[in-house]
């Protein structure tokens, strides 16, 4: 088996490696691994702790060249203004292997914290040249806003009222100074402050201060109409500019208190207008070097990011190979006699030549000429299970991993599930038109692969472009059952001659088709399509079909236990479970299957007897066995044949129950009878070879201890019996139940088509017999309202549905007959998944 070409029925023969690597060259050797991908390295060292083994420091230096890495990428990602990234594929290689990888790696080091340092000062100056130049712009806002509140003030005439009691009297104005004061020359006996506050606060910060002062105060508060953005976030803050009045010293701590608290910034005012004056002119002489020296600063700070990004690419690139070789590298010993690294893994046994020459080329790159040597060890522990797949079978094959690993070398369902899948889908989803939708969709993804993988999807679109292969395959297979039920958008296609003929001129009255002669050659009789009864031929035509194809699809997953039973050499679990559950499915389920296209062959107009119903003959044979209704009987002889099936069914079960205890039994009293008793692990000697013995003085031996201790798990009798009672009792109600669920096909292509042709009749059969403009208006929008639905609804929401449906079919009725699914995943050292990720 291992000599064959590998192909996906059965995952990959796998090696267990070791690899003899000196110090000098083990970091390139590791890149050279990573850059094949098909080495899966063990973990030599699983009971040292993470931050005592020897490569630590390594580890350290890279994660922090990582964490420089990932903050220029945060810093390009917040960049109002997009900075060009050059792709990996166009960057210029780093070359970090040879003999100037460790001095590449420092002048990475170097160059990172040089451009960390100057983005940092970059970032600071900017940010506390955006600090100040907002302070300004504020400081701008509160003079010019105070000076119009001012103004406004100087231009109003004395109009108060003097009150000594009310609290709600005016702070400004006193009556008993209201002749001190002329309407042309106001001057204002109270001290006040003014400042900037976040326009959401504004209102709590007068309540606020309204219940501390109690009342005595003037406040004014204008809009600023320019938002503020923070430099840092990016967020965007509206604040107005306020004035408040008050009397006395410690009204005004009270206020500037208030004001701190709630987050407002206040600034020193100037009552006199020609001081205000000429503050305003300073603030905006100095707003203005600000700005030019922020717009320089950040020129300069965007010329940075643009040459980061020149060759961000390639340092992320660098940074995470580099940290996989150096946790790679903590997975292997280091052999102090030879002084060398050694390290084991699991590989495809195919593969090993092509390791050897990766090996070579390591040697070559990094120019010494000790190369690494590679053993094949011998061991009796379970590989890991690879399936090697492409673009087409990747998706099938996931499908298949999501439900389970396959244990080594059993047989794989991915295989088949590339032809058993599409197909059960589109015996649900069955439509030449939806298919042809379906078909379509794929080719496109397929169409433009390249250009797709290349772009971020997103998480959904990803899921479907991933699928793309087997949404080609089930739109292909749907078009394929569309032509069987000859059903394209709930219409129905005269590919050929009509086996029945319709009487001309029928009026209003019910009438029925004549047999013509003629039989339609592929698919249903387009005959059947408007008449009264299809549904009530189409219901039962289907729901048999359901059957037929699920007892088919049960005995094929039923009979790929042989392969496995072969394989493992379990000849015994041939005729203690595989004989008889195929024959118990067979003498009932397969029964059923012939009764039914027995019934189909069988023209009942000139039958002497009439149409029995299945089920009741089903239910009656085990209920009333030996005896059959004459009015309903199917064929001659049926009472035998339904009582020798039924025999033989009431015959497995204790077959499958006891067969095979009883041979585990006989053969544990055979070991007995030759004296042999099982010893612990800790006491059992060991008969190992010479060839063995040399092995381990020469470094081999840990893998032989390794397969030594993972021997077979072994069981008692008792467990045995457990195991094959559970197993007994799960088939033959499985049987029952999983032929049951193949109904699903019936019911999700009946209400496939029902839908369809609901939703033709409400929308476009409504305005097909308008004429004129209105009625070619009305056909184009219904005709538009109609694909939507049928793309968003038929299309995708019950193609979900369908997919679903197929998905549990082959995970729980065939997977459950011969599918194991013991093993775990074969996951090799790849640079290439990291470009994926």
């Amino acid at each position: 088996m291992g000599d064959e070409y590998p192909s996906l029925f059965r995952s990959e023969q796998m090696s267990l490696v070791q690899l003899i690597v000196p110090t000098e060259v083990a970091h390139d050797t590791i890149a050279e691994l990573g850059e094949l991908g098909n080495v899966e390295f063990k973990d030599l060292n699983p009971d040292v702790n993470p931050f005592q083994r020897s490569y630590v420091g390594e580890i350290r230096r890279v994660d922090e060249m990582a964490r420089r890495v990932r903050f220029f990428s945060s810093q390009i990602e917040k960049d109002k203004d997009k900075v060009p990234i050059r792709p990996l594929y166009d960057s210029a290689p780093l070359l970090t292997v040879g003999p100037r990888a460790a001095h590449t790696m420092d002048e990475l080091d170097v160059k990172l914290a040089e451009h960390e340092t100057r983005l940092i000062q970059m970032n600071d100056s900017y940010q506390l040249l955006s600090e100040r130049t907002k302070e300004l712009v504020e400081a701008r806002h509160v003079l010019r806003e105070t000076a119009v509140f001012f103004e406004r003030a100087s231009g109003y005439q004395q109009d108060v009222r003097s009150s000594f009691d009310d609290s709600s009297a005016p702070l400004l104005q006193h009556d008993d100074r209201e002749q001190q004061y002329s309407s042309s020359n106001i001057q204002f006996d109270l001290e006040f402050v003014a400042g900037t506050i976040e326009r959401s606060r504004l209102p709590t910060f007068e309540r606020v201060l309204w219940r501390v002062l109690r009342g005595n105060l003037y406040m004014n508060h204008t809009d600023i109409q320019e938002p503020f953005v923070d430099p840092t976030t990016g967020v965007e803050t509206r604040k107005n500019v306020f004035i408040i009045f008050a009397h006395g010293d410690t009204l005004l701590a009270k206020i500037r208190k208030v004001a701190e608290s709630m987050g407002a910034t206040l600034y020193p005012i100037d009552a006199n207008a020609d001081k205000r004056a000429e503050s305003m002119r300073e603030v905006t002489a100095r707003l203005e070097d600000l700005q030019v020296v922020l717009f320089n600063t950040g020129i300069n700070r965007r010329a940075e990011l643009v040459t980061i990004g020149e060759s961000l690419a390639s340092w992320q690139d660098v940074v995470r190979k580099e940290k996989l070789i150096y946790e790679t590298l903590n997975l292997l010993i280091y052999d102090v006699r030879r002084k060398t690294l050694i390290a084991e893994g699991w590989c495809p046994t195919r593969d090993i030549p092509m390791i050897q020459v990766a090996l070579r080329h390591a040697t070559e790159e990094s120019g010494t000429n000790v190369p690494p040597i590679l053993h094949d060890l011998k061991t009796n522990k379970t590989p890991p299970t690879f399936n090697r797949t492409n673009r087409f079978t990747e998706g099938f094959q996931t499908i298949m991993d999501a439900y389970g690993i396959a244990s080594y070398q059993e047989v794989n369902p991915g295989l088949f599930a590339v032809i058993t899948f599409p197909f059960l889908f589109a015996v649900m989803f069955g439509d030449i038109g939806h298919g042809f939708i379906t078909f379509m969709s794929a080719a496109i993804m397929i169409l433009l692969e390249r250009r797709l993988l290349k772009a971020d999807l997103g998480e959904i679109f990803g899921m479907f472009f991933f699928g793309r292969y087997i949404i080609l395959m089930m739109g292909l297979f749907s078009m394929y059952t569309g032509l069987l039920y000859n059903d394209i958008f709930s219409k129905s296609l005269h590919l050929f001659a009509s086996g029945w003929s319709w009487p001309e001129d029928p009026g209003n009255q019910t009438v029925t088709a004549i047999p013509n002669g003629h039989t339609y050659i592929f698919g249903l009789d387009p005959g059947w399509h408007g008449a009264d009864n299809a549904l009530l031929f189409t219901n039962s035509y289907k729901m048999k079909m359901s059957i037929v194809l699920g007892v088919v699809h049960m005995t094929f997953a039923l009979c790929l236990q042989v392969p496995n039973h072969l394989r493992f050499k379990r000849y015994t679990d041939i005729w203690t479970n595989f004989v008889p559950q195929m024959i118990f499915l067979q003498s009932i389920f397969g029964y059923l299957v012939v009764c039914i296209i027995y019934k189909w062959t069988i023209d009942w107009e000139t039958s002497p007897t009439g149409p029995p119903s299945l089920l009741n003959m089903l239910i009656s044979m085990f209920l009333s066995p030996g005896t059959v209704d004459p009015d309903t009987q199917l064929y001659r002889g049926q009472s035998t044949v339904q009582v020798i099936l039924l025999g033989l069914a009431f015959v497995c079960v204790p077959w499958m129950l006891i067969a095979k205890p009883y041979l585990e039994w006989k053969e544990m009293q055979k070991i007995h009878g030759q004296g042999y008793i099982g010893l612990g692990t800790d006491e059992a000697p060991r008969d190992i070879s010479d060839t063995v013995m040399e092995g381990e003085e020469e470094g081999n031996g840990r893998a032989v201890v390794e397969a030594m201790e993972e021997e077979h798990e072994q069981h008692d009798f008792g467990e045995v019996v457990i195991h094959q009672v559970i197993h007994t009792i799960e088939f033959c109600l499985g049987c029952i139940s999983h032929t049951a669920s193949y109904l699903r096909l019936w019911a999700l292509s009946l209400a496939h088509a029902q839908l369809s042709e609901v939703l033709w009749t409400m929308t476009i059969e409504g305005v097909l017999g308008m004429s004129g403009v209105f009625g070619i208006i009305a056909i184009l929008l219904m005709g538009v309202v109609w694909f939507i639905l049928t793309v968003g609804i038929l299309c995708v929401m019950e193609g979900l549905s369908a997919f679903l449906h197929a998905l549990r079919l082959h995970w729980v009725e065939a997977n459950s007959k011969h599918y194991e699914a013991g093993g775990y995943e074969f996951a090799p050292l790849s640079f290439a998944s990291l470009d994926e990720n």
